[in-house]
């Protein structure tokens, strides 16, 4: 069984607030966040379908975008706002909710990306 000192350590201090595991800093200073390198790929966004695991439901995955979080934050916000639903962003991909395949795909060559459609 692993000790309290294995899990991690301090994550809320009331000086500080919530504490980041990896540089023991405060949130809004840490360090760790600011070191990750930009993802590597071929440089072709694919823009793909899936209702696996959704209850039936259709959600359009975008993969493949090279840029640092923030900024794919905000792609997914303009993509979002595009379809006119909701979605979210988890792991480097974006989600919009319904099938909005070629919305995406358009919208996303008029900022210049390169795209491909994945999965039939």
């Amino acid at each position: 069984m692993k000790s309290f000192a294995d899990l991690g350590g301090l994550v809320y201090s009331t000086d500080a607030g919530r504490m980041c595991p990896g540089c023991r800093q405060s949130v809004a200073q840490c360090t760790c966040k600011q070191n990750k390198p930009l993802p590597t790929g071929d440089g072709i966004v694919r823009v793909s379908r899936e209702t696996k695991g959704r209850g039936g439901k259709a959600v359009t995955l975008v993969k493949g975008v090279l840029v640092d979080d923030a900024a794919l934050e905000q792609l997914g916000k303009q993509l979002k706002a595009a379809c006119g639903s909701g979605g979210t962003v988890k792991d480097s991909v974006i989600e919009v909710q319904g099938d909005h395949v070629e919305r995406v795909m358009a919208a996303l060559q008029k900022l210049g990306h390169k795209v491909k459609r994945a999965g039939g």
